[in-house]
């Protein structure tokens, strides 16, 4: 049965706003770049497998950059994997600095670039130094409003520079997404960062924005909601206070909610189900299991990932599969 929303909208414009045509072309790319192998069971099989993983979520699975930025749903998928593969970082309560989240964020997608990683760093260090620890579910909930934003995030960034510098809003020329990736944004020590903008002028601002960024902003209700609580903000407290928001995480529909944050029955499951089939673990975590529940203070070396034939694209990132080796402070 089609959705009401299928039904409203003409052929075209549901495809192009599904992006299935990004799809088409990175399956058939990469049917072309594996067709001695695919020929063995066929192309049917091929593309059956294929969009079955877009579906899932797991063809973003070390995928390159671009891809992965490349729609919504990419995007969607990507903070999905994060949280399933690394939410035991949160159980196990351990404090990472921002390049050790990056690291774990190049195990999925190894040319992820340092940059966005800073980013969403600096929306939960504020004014503290970038090497200082951050839990998991705290970097979680910035990284995902400064991944999945990042174009609308550059854009509010440029307003609200020209605010502070008291221009004239509706003549804010909004950067693309290439051009908006090195703007610069607001520098902390300034006095006038501290000061801050008129919520209710920034608000008006955002809405107009958010007309032109139809797929890549928050809904423009919550927006709304976050500013008619305080008559001024910074850049900064504005983006902490999307992170933090209920109802965006909601509307995002990538992450669970954060009482649930470490809470994921199907993985448990799948994850107990391979520990029983490894000879010895099981009877030596519980002949200690207060051992068992200790972090490792040297992280084992990841061998390079088991990828689906449909994500066959050899990488020079995976040859080397070494972790990076960082001291941990001691409190």
């Amino acid at each position: 049965m089609l959705s009401p929303e299928r039904l409203a909208l003409p052929d075209y414009e549901y495809l192009a706003q599904r992006h299935v045509l990004t799809y088409m072309e990175d399956a058939v790319c990469q049917l072309l770049e594996n067709k001695e192998d695919i020929s063995q069971y066929g192309i049917a099989r091929f593309f059956t497998e294929y969009f079955n993983s877009v579906c899932q979520g797991t063809h973003i699975l070390f995928r390159e950059f671009s891809f992965i930025q490349a729609t919504p749903h990419n995007r969607a998928s990507f903070l999905r994997a994060f949280w399933r593969c690394f939410r035991t970082v949160g159980k196990n309560g351990d404090l990472l600095t921002m390049r050790e989240y990056h690291c774990l964020l190049q195990l999925l997608c190894p040319d992820f670039p340092l940059e966005l990683t800073q980013k969403a760093a600096r929306i939960v260090l504020m004014d503290d130094a970038m090497d200082c620890l951050m839990s998991f579910s705290d970097f979680l909930f910035a990284f995902q409003i400064q991944f999945y934003y990042s174009e609308f995030l550059e854009s509010v960034a440029a307003i609200y520079q020209d605010l502070l510098a008291g221009k004239n809003p509706n003549t804010v020329i909004v950067p693309t997404s290439s051009s908006g990736q090195h703007r610069q944004r607001p520098t902390l020590g300034e006095a006038s960062m501290l000061e801050g903008v008129e919520a209710s002028l920034f608000y008006q601002c955002l809405e107009n924005l958010c007309d032109r960024h139809k797929y890549s902003c928050p809904p423009p209700a919550l927006v709304k909601e976050v500013l008619s609580n305080v008559q001024r903000l910074t850049f900064y407290g504005f983006l902490v206070a999307l992170s933090k928001h209920h109802g965006i995480n909601q509307a995002l529909g990538a992450l669970p909610d954060k009482g649930d944050l470490m809470h994921d029955p199907a993985m448990d499951e799948e994850l107990e189900r391979l520990l029983v089939q490894i000879p010895g673990l099981v009877n030596s975590a519980t002949a200690n299991p207060e051992a068992s529940c200790l972090p490792s203070r040297t992280p084992p070396r990841v061998g390079s990932p088991w990828r689906p034939l449909h994500h066959a694209r050899k990488m020079d990132a995976e040859s080397d599969g070494s972790t990076e080796e960082t001291d941990e402070s001691e409190t």
